[in-house]
């Protein structure tokens, strides 16, 4: 099936539905990835399992090993959950310490590069000619050049 048909067909099978059944129930889907936010774990339980029943009346199926409920540990959420972390387009959510405007730290649930796309970025760095091409890469290669300089 070509994406351009893939994506229509998720749209109307799984975005459609969502608004129709769970209008609540917030999410983001890039192709066959989502994300869904649940305000409960209960909550989360009972669209999961309508989901899973959905896609097979669609004649597809959620992969077993990528779907699970994820608890959103932050300062305010404190407790805890046998998955607690995901990762999404190429970044890991994840409870993370932050520091205020006022400069306290604080828990807070959030983005940031994943292992997998940082290992991915640094093979192929390495695996180019020259390292890095652009500025850092003549800046690399010791070709530095004053017009990349930031001036303040």
């Amino acid at each position: 099936m070509s994406p351009v048909l893939a994506n229509l067909f998720l749209h109307y099978a799984f975005e459609t539905w969502m608004a129709r059944e769970y209008p609540t129930v917030q999410f983001e889907r890039y192709a066959d990835d989502a994300v869904l936010h649940c305000a409960s774990e209960s909550q989360a339980q009972e669209v999961l399992a309508a989901l899973s029943d959905r896609m097979v009346e669609v004649g597809l199926r959620l992969h077993p090993d990528k779907t699970r409920i994820v608890y959103c540990k932050d300062g305010v959420r404190p407790g805890s959950y046998e998955h607690e972390a995901f990762t999404f387009l190429g970044y890991t959510f994840r409870a993370r310490r932050s520091r205020s405007r006022r400069g306290n730290l604080f828990l807070s649930f959030d983005p940031a590069i994943s292992r997998e796309a940082l290992t991915k970025i640094g093979r192929e760095v390495r695996r180019s000619p020259s390292g890095l091409r652009g500025p850092a890469g003549a800046v690399r290669a010791g070709g530095f050049r004053r017009r990349f300089l930031l001036r303040r």
